[in-house]
């Protein structure tokens, strides 16, 4: 193992356990929850002992750890400080932890006429870039989230298709048009007070009476969006993630647009103490709030006119 490894691997065991899961621990660390496993099991197998014990109450350290956690925590308090304390030297990097659909979906699109005016600026996002990902905090992080931090804009969630499958519906059923069709969900959706999909749409605005729960589900939008510009069915999501798909007709709303939900939490910004007093991230702060403005009139140009 390899001290870069090893390091990681102790870093994702001490995110695993101020979290209590890998999910959360990777949601800090903007890296998937299996990669954090995975940087566990590598210290595991290395040391030759188990580590975390996993129940209902969520992670808890083994007898074996417990021995070590005072130094674990005790020894990245210091990193945090010690990354701190020398962070003035990265004049040109941006550390950035976001939702993972945000990111590929909204951000990754516009992130190029950004570069393009800034070359000299590099990122990391969701631990992958121009830079590798750095221990300690990231200078901001992108989440929806009703909790602390800068509300950037609200979405709008509304069904979506390919261009082929408004015509699959147009002489179906007069009273239920969706039903039968093929539905799209997002895992998300199995808890609807936090993504809500077609049970809340459906429930709101009608058009079937069966089987509002059936259908493929998939983990990210960003591959439910592939299978549903492909025609392969319809799909509720966030239209913030697919203004340029609308655009350019690879994506169509079946229904009018007024025929929304709201989503429940609104994507919010939030930074390093410090990050907003370095020039890259003023830069690129400053820019990223515009894109959200533009991206609310967008919304309510589709929902409300």
């Amino acid at each position: 193992m390899t001290k870069v490894t090893h390091l990681r691997s102790l870093q994702a065991l001490d995110a695993a356990i101020r979290a209590g899961s890998l999910k959360d621990a990777a949601d800090n660390l903007g890296i998937t929850a299996a990669a954090v496993g995975q940087r566990i099991r590598a210290l595991e197998d290395f040391l030759g002992t188990d580590l975390l014990l996993r129940g209902r109450s969520g992670l808890t350290p083994t007898p074996e750890l417990e021995l070590a956690l005072a130094d674990l925590r005790a020894g990245f308090a210091a990193l945090e400080r010690v990354t701190d304390t020398l962070d003035f030297q990265r004049t040109t990097e941006i550390h950035m932890v976001a939702d993972p659909d945000w990111a590929e979906l909204w951000l990754a699109p516009r992130l190029p006429a950004f570069r393009k005016a800034h070359p000299k600026i590099l990122f990391c996002i969701n631990g992958s870039g121009d830079v590798p990902l750095r221990l300690g905090a990231p200078d901001i992080r992108i989440e929806l989230s009703d909790g602390p931090g800068e509300l950037l804009f609200s979405d709008r969630l509304a069904p979506v298709t390919g261009p082929d499958n408004p015509r699959r519906i147009a002489d179906w059923d007069a009273d239920m048009p969706m039903e039968g069709m093929p539905l799209l969900h997002l895992e998300a959706h199995r808890a609807p007070e936090h993504v809500p999909g077609w049970v809340a749409w459906f429930t709101r605005y009608g058009q079937r009476r069966e089987g509002m729960d059936r259908g493929v589900h998939y983990k990210h939008a960003r591959v439910a969006l592939e299978a549903a510009r492909e025609n392969v069915g319809f799909l509720v999501c966030g239209l913030s993630l697919v203004m340029a798909d609308l655009t350019q007709g690879q994506l169509v709303m079946p229904f009018p647009g007024n025929q929304y939900l709201a989503a429940p939490h609104p994507y919010r910004l939030r930074l390093r103490p410090d990050a907003e007093t370095r020039p890259q991230s003023q830069r690129f702060i400053r820019w990223l709030r515009e894109e959200a403005q533009h991206t609310e009139r967008a919304l309510h140009h589709l929902t409300e006119e």
